[in-house]
């Protein structure tokens, strides 16, 4: 192994270094991603029952619990209860604007692997093949197996690149469709607690509206036995 990176040049070692970047943030991604989804179902279930029964205070308690980004938009949103419903959808807006970076954190880096591994092997070729010319120069061209071989050696850098560039441009490309999935269920889940949230909203004031009727009928009683 060492051999070959020898016979690459010195960039076989910023590619490999690329390679166990790539890897550690798959590794990271896969396992914080997959906690996410499941916690955030459970998570979910949880918060809708409780606005469904009126309990505000419970699920603005449950969601300061729960660490997860979906739990920080919920609470943004719960927190406007009471203050109608596009403040309500505002707040879950912006709450979102900074949570969704959380989810999509290192997939940029991941991108910038996949782009640059190729070119990085493609200069490492350059080199190569600057250098093997300079041989051919030196020693004359009577000698085709030595240019063949500085042409091998020069190649080695670009299928290194490639071979780090393809499955991190892959694992790139899962990982996002995993969080772009993660994001459209967190929008579903708050447009229907947007929905929960409103109809409580007008429930607590149709309750307000007939208490208020009902002691107005009460005092007119009141006053016409007086």
């Amino acid at each position: 192994m060492l051999e070959v990176f020898e016979k690459g040049g010195f960039l076989m070692y910023p590619i490999f270094i690329c390679s166990l970047i790539a890897i550690t943030i798959f590794f990271e991604r896969m396992f914080y991603l997959k906690s996410i989804k499941t916690k955030s179902k459970r998570f979910v279930l949880r918060v809708k029952n409780l606005v469904k029964k009126g309990s505000i205070e419970l699920a603005i308690s449950a969601c300061r619990k729960s660490p997860t980004p979906i739990s920080k938009i919920m609470l943004a949103g719960l927190m406007k209860f009471g203050r109608g419903r596009d403040e309500m959808k505002e707040a879950i807006e912006d709450s979102a604007n900074q949570e969704i970076p959380v989810l999509e954190r290192n997939l940029s880096t991941l991108s910038t692997i996949g782009n640059i591994t190729p070119l990085l092997g493609l200069l490492g070729t350059v080199f190569g093949m600057v250098k093997a010319f300079n041989v051919i120069a030196v020693m004359g061209v009577g000698k085709p197996e030595v240019l063949a071989g500085g042409i091998s050696e020069a190649l080695l850098t670009t299928a290194f690149g490639l071979s780090i560039a393809i499955p991190t441009i892959v694992i790139y490309n899962y990982l996002s469709h995993r969080v772009d999935k993660l994001i459209r269920d967190m929008e579903v889940n708050c447009v229907e607690l947007i929905d929960l949230l409103t109809y409580q909203e007008i429930n607590n004031s149709g309750t307000i509206k007939n208490s208020i009727i009902q002691g107005g009928e009460i005092a007119h009683e009141v006053s016409s036995s007086e």
